[in-house]
């Protein structure tokens, strides 16, 4: 039973030291492991895209919505009652100030015109006879061979004619006026709309609709709005001179047209706290519309050699922004920075970094402090060498290239 005993405390024994010697054993091996992926780890190049810092003149915009607005928009009316007897414009045609659009019925115009020269055909006759007389009766009053009354009644009766060619002067000028309103003309260059009233309708000076809107759409104009923050930016630039404009499709992908700002609101929109601007810019292929919303780009100013790096240089850390700059031995280290500015796609530094030094742009969420990198540079193209078996490909013709 003793025997028995001892013999199970030695095979314990055993086992245990068996299983101390494997645990050891794989512990070894784990750490090994470990450190051997360590190594591999520093070791390794992490792909990155590396750019130069540069100094670059950057535009600096002011960015915001905006809506295009006809420069001139007009209500082509009728200034006189009449039959509606032609349309000489096309819809949507564009016309210059002074041309014809449309004709009233011009004959009771021209009766009045009638009417006004005769009466003033009589009328000058009837005055140049009362003259006559009246220097008549004047000599025949001197030698008092007619009473003085008389020559006074003549004096009179010749004021009477003169007043009467005056009246009829400005029957004929008015008649005249009237027969050129017939003629309904463009008030300014622009293009037709829709026409409103049909050939053979009666118009009138009263109607509210009119004959034709005649919109002005070269140049146009677009307002836009900015945060009141920047109106002391705006207004000093101003002081300097015109500051240009840029108008883009509204997803930013077109630029549509360029001007200059003509003005800036007299007042703040206390509701949003935006002030409203106006720019006047050329559109002679009529890419802007009126009511049609488009991005508006105020050029503030060019900064003068500014030191630029790209957009996705600078990243956010617990101790501020810094930038992971490539040195010479191919690691990379983080460096703090100040970003004055973004404009686009770039950033303007003020202070961290110096023209020509190398940094990443793109895949810095690998990297660490004195990690090993693998630079390429932006836009370039890393190809896999060909794998066994396999031979150069032949290139393969673009579509549309030769």
């Amino acid at each position: 039973m003793k025997d028995r005993r001892v013999i199970l405390i030695v095979v314990a024994v055993v086992v245990i030291a068996a299983i101390a010697f494997f645990v050891r054993k794989r512990t070894s091996a784990q750490q090994a492991g470990a450190a051997r992926e360590q190594q591999q780890a520093a070791n390794r190049q992490v792909p990155v895209v590396e750019a130069t810092v540069q100094k670059k003149d950057v535009p600096i915009f002011l960015d915001g919505l905006g809506t295009v607005t006809a420069l001139k928009t007009v209500t082509v009316r009728s200034q006189v009652d009449g039959r509606l007897d032609k349309v000489l414009f096309r819809e949507g045609q564009p016309v210059h100030a002074g041309d014809l659009l449309a004709q009233i019925d011009p004959r009771p115009f021209q009766n009045q015109l009638k009417q006004g020269e005769g009466a003033l055909a009589r009328d000058v006759a009837q005055l140049k006879g009362a003259k006559l007389n009246l220097e008549r009766y004047r000599n025949l009053a001197q030698q008092k061979l007619i009473a003085p009354q008389q020559a006074d009644d003549q004096a009179a009766l010749v004021g009477q004619l003169e007043g009467a060619v005056e009246v009829d002067r400005a029957t004929i000028d008015a008649a005249r006026l009237n027969l050129d309103y017939a003629s309904i003309r463009s008030p300014a260059d622009g293009v037709t709309g829709i026409r409103q009233v049909d050939p053979g309708n009666l118009v009138h000076a009263s109607d509210a609709n009119g004959i034709v809107v005649i919109t002005q759409l070269d140049p146009i104009a677009v307002i836009f709005s900015l945060p009141q923050d920047e109106l002391p930016r705006v207004m000093a630039q101003l002081q300097n001179g015109q500051l240009p404009v840029e108008a883009w499709s509204r997803d930013g992908a077109q630029r549509l047209s360029s001007g200059r700002l003509e003005l800036v609101d007299n007042q703040i929109n206390s509701a949003t706290a935006t002030m409203r601007l106006k720019a006047v810019v050329p559109n002679p292929g009529r890419l802007l519309w009126p009511n049609q919303f488009v991005k508006a780009r105020l050029l503030l100013t060019t900064r003068k050699d500014a030191l630029v790096v790209p957009s996705t240089v600078p990243q956010r850390g617990p101790e501020g922004t810094f930038a992971y700059v490539i040195q010479q031995d191919q690691t990379v280290q983080p460096r703090p920075i100040e970003v004055e500015i973004t404009e686009g796609d770039l950033a303007v530094v003020a202070r961290g970094l110096a023209e020509g030094e190398k940094v990443v742009s793109d895949g810095q969420n690998q990297l660490r402090a004195g990690a090993k990198v693998a630079a390429r540079p932006a836009g370039g193209g890393q190809q896999r060498p060909p794998r066994e078996g396999e031979g150069p490909k032949a290139d393969t013709p673009k579509r549309g290239g030769r």
